[in-house]
């Protein structure tokens, strides 16, 4: 199968133009909870590719409001190569969006078209999934702030978190898309959020410097500071290792998640990701 047949075409993806501000991004990422939107400069026969703008890369530019710095460049690829080439350059590169070009944006494939081809039987998925998950599993505890759950997924490079009770026990799924549905741009206010932790805080971190909704001096997105209890998805989708990467691609798709966490009985044992699913093509 190549990226023709798996790609989203030009007339089915949603863009941003040059110029433009950060205020437009976010608007698109919050509503069809995408990790990054391209770029172009342009309209119609002119229409130019520039780049993309990602979810995390615009969490981490605070102070900057013009696309034209936002963006970022990024691997691309063309309509003829294959899904497992295209697979190995996400894996390679980290990305989870491609754009196609050919002089001009002719669409993007993304890692849910590749799981969606490995599901229909397009790409290989007969890797037991217990072969293909990752045993090391990015955590976080249910009390812990939303905002400091942020830099946690942030500082591991991870878009999500297994959520952990009291016990210890899974009780949930913390991801990108939960915090960046919440978040706001917040406008010029030298404030440090609604509520410092005092001494006797058992979330006062020396390296956050507001476990109230965190903001920066000049602009900044504005992450709420509640409990990740009140943002995580508690409702798992769980996996055990013998089920095929065919399967696991099947459910990421019906439930519209982009990992499972992977159990024996009821011990949490692994995780299986949709970049996993993509590694098994290599």
């Amino acid at each position: 199968m190549n990226v023709a047949e798996a790609m989203t075409p030009r007339s089915k993806v949603v863009t941003v133009e040059l110029p433009g501000t950060r205020d437009d991004v976010l608007e698109y990422l919050q509503e069809r909870s995408f990790s990054s939107v391209p770029v172009v400069k342009g309209t119609g026969d002119d229409e130019e590719y520039r780049g993309l703008v990602s979810r995390d890369h615009l969490i981490e530019s605070p102070d900057e409001d013009q696309l034209a710095l936002l963006m970022q460049e990024v691997p691309t690829t063309t309509q003829d190569a294959t899904v497992e080439e295209v697979a190995a350059l996400m894996v390679e590169e980290g990305a989870r969006r491609v754009p196609v070009v050919d002089g001009r944006l002719e669409g993007i494939v993304t890692v849910t078209d590749v799981v969606r081809a490995i599901a229909d039987g397009d790409a290989s998925g007969d890797a037991a999934v217990g072969d293909v998950a990752s045993r090391d599993v990015n955590t976080t505890h249910v009390g812990v702030p939303l905002s400091v759950a942020e830099r946690e997924l942030y500082y591991a490079n991870l878009p999500y978190a297994v959520v952990l009770g009291d016990d210890g026990s899974m009780t949930g799924v913390l991801t990108e898309v939960d915090i960046i549905d919440v978040a706001r741009v917040v406008e010029g206010e030298a404030e440090t959020g609604d509520s410092i932790a005092d001494e006797d805080s058992d979330w006062k971190w020396e390296s956050i410097k507001a476990v109230g909704n965190r903001y920066l001096p000049t602009r900044n997105v504005e992450i709420p500071a509640a409990p990740v209890r009140e943002f995580m998805t508690d409702d798992v989708v769980t996996v055990s290792g013998e089920k095929t990467a065919r399967e696991a691609a099947r459910t990421m798709l019906q439930y519209d998640i982009e990992q499972i966490p992977l159990v024996s009985g009821d011990r949490l044992t692994g995780i299986v990701r949709d970049v996993n699913l993509l590694e098994a093509l290599r």
